[in-house]
């Protein structure tokens, strides 16, 4: 047997679980997203209020996508250096 390498199973076990935290963590950035999204269209925003309102959904969002993909994938390894 190869002692200290990863089988088969391990390393599908890894990509599914890095697919599934770039998938949550893109769908919370677009949801996160778009909650000023909705209202600066809702309230008619322009100029400069529209635009940083935006901005400002984006670097939420983009905090929240790197957050859970972190989240995930720290979570991941946790789990699976105490099966070991």
């Amino acid at each position: 047997m190869d002692m200290g390498r990863e089988s088969r199973w391990e390393k599908d076990a890894m990509t599914v679980e890095i697919v599934f935290a770039l998938m949550t963590a893109v769908a919370l950035a677009a949801a996160v997203f778009a909650v000023p999204l909705s209202l600066a269209l809702a309230f008619d925003l322009s100029g400069p209020a529209r635009r940083g309102v935006l901005v400002g959904g984006a670097a939420l969002g983009a905090t929240a996508g790197v957050w859970r993909l972190v989240r995930v994938l720290r979570r991941f390894d946790k789990q699976r250096r105490m099966d070991r």
